[in-house]
């Protein structure tokens, strides 16, 4: 029995209500429909906004951070006012400003293996708002084993990518990629950077494909991928094909239960603000400080990409950007003694291994990058 809409509800959803693939049935289909957004940044944020607009009548936000000034400049739901106020707490406001009609859900933890089924339970629909492989593995696993659709969508810089996996009625998410990627050749948001506007666009193409789900109504992407680039303003699909050796959702699946998602991906679903590489290969700015001023001469490698370097810098230091490293190591020496650096230690601590690795046996890395630099050497070098 799908519930009623009120006077008010009426006026607020007029504009859907003289749409025939809409109107009054297909409207009182959202108000009893829940959606679950795992993440409430750069995706989430338009996901979660154009389902409560719409009067999606239960929605669910899953993440564990606080809004930070950074986040800003594409997760919209948050705003200037709520900095270091928890993401779900600030986009449950938002959007109930938006929506007063609707109820919001909030889970203020990660979403793991332990807690997925948990949360989820009585939602009818998953949506990826994330950045990391361990969550997107796990919902489309969840979506799986549960039998509910699973709307997938990431960025990166200018590209990104929307699909909607229902194993019922397609492939799944594992079936397009069985394994995940080298951990260090997946880049982060915050070392790669994102256009703007671009999870705007992503996440409102998967608030339209959950809409489309909940009405039934036209061709969800349901065994296609959307492939979009902001810099050409190019859009497109390629058709995917279910897998009969996937190993969650194939003729024989190994995957019955949920796993252990970060130990599979081999990184944290939620990443360290910063990273050690053990005792002896750290170095802190401070002993960095102090050895440059008593005249020992390491050499520093900058394995930023360049364009970083306008931001913030340390003199005298060779630019080699972590991509590019494994192929100029045959222009070092490897007696020399090297520091290297980023922007918070992250990229250089991969580094150090690629140079370990390599032979190289008198190299550190800057614990804590440029930005560590700024806060306890330098303070006015810019942080970002």
């Amino acid at each position: 029995m799908l519930p009623e809409l009120t006077q008010e509800e009426v006026l607020r959803y007029s504009r859907h209500l003289v749409i025939p693939e809409v109107g009054m049935e297909g409207q009182r289909k959202l108000k009893a429909a829940s959606v679950l957004i795992v993440g409430t940044g750069g995706l989430g944020s338009p996901i979660a906004l154009y389902l409560a607009a719409a009067g999606v009548g239960r929605i669910g936000l899953v993440d564990y951070d606080v809004v930070d000034e950074s986040n800003l400049q594409r997760q919209i739901a948050h705003g200037t006012d709520r900095l270091g106020m928890l993401k779900v707490e600030s986009a449950r406001k938002r959007l109930l400003e938006l929506n007063p009609f609707i109820q919001v859900d909030v889970y203020n933890e990660i979403f793991s293996s332990e807690n997925a089924e948990t949360i989820a339970s009585g939602y009818e629909i998953l949506v990826d708002g994330t950045d990391n492989f361990p969550t997107r593995y796990l919902l489309n696993d969840l979506a799986v084993l549960t039998g509910r659709p699973f709307v997938y969508g990431s960025v990166f810089r200018f590209e990104g990518q929307v699909s909607v996996f229902d194993a019922r009625r397609g492939p799944c998410y594992r079936c397009l990629f069985p394994e995940p990627p080298p951990p260090e050749s997946v880049p982060s948001c915050a070392d790669a950077g994102v256009f703007g506007v671009l999870p705007g666009t992503i996440g409102t193409l998967q608030a339209t494909e959950v809409i489309k789900l909940i009405l039934n109504a036209g061709q969800p992407l349901i065994g296609k991928l959307l492939l979009y680039d902001a810099l050409d303003m190019s859009f497109e699909v390629i058709t995917l094909r279910k897998n009969p050796q996937c190993k969650v959702c194939g003729e024989h699946p190994e995957i019955t239960h949920l796993i252990d998602y970060e130990a599979f991906c081999g990184v944290p679903a939620r990443p360290h603000p910063q990273v050690e590489v053990g005792e002896g290969f750290d170095l802190s700015p401070e002993e960095l400080a102090q050895r440059l001023q008593s005249g020992a001469s390491p050499v520093l490698i900058d394995v930023r990409h360049p364009v970083e370097s306008q931001i913030s810098a340390l003199p005298g230091a060779l630019q080699i950007p972590l991509e590019k490293l494994p192929t100029k190591l045959q222009e070092l020496n490897p007696q020399a003694e090297y520091v290297l650096f980023c922007r918070t230690g992250v990229r250089s601590a991969r580094a150090l291994k690629i140079m370990r690795a390599a032979g190289f046996q008198h190299v550190k890395h800057l614990k804590g990058g440029l930005n560590a630099w700024a806060e306890r050497i330098d303070p006015k070098m810019l942080r970002y």
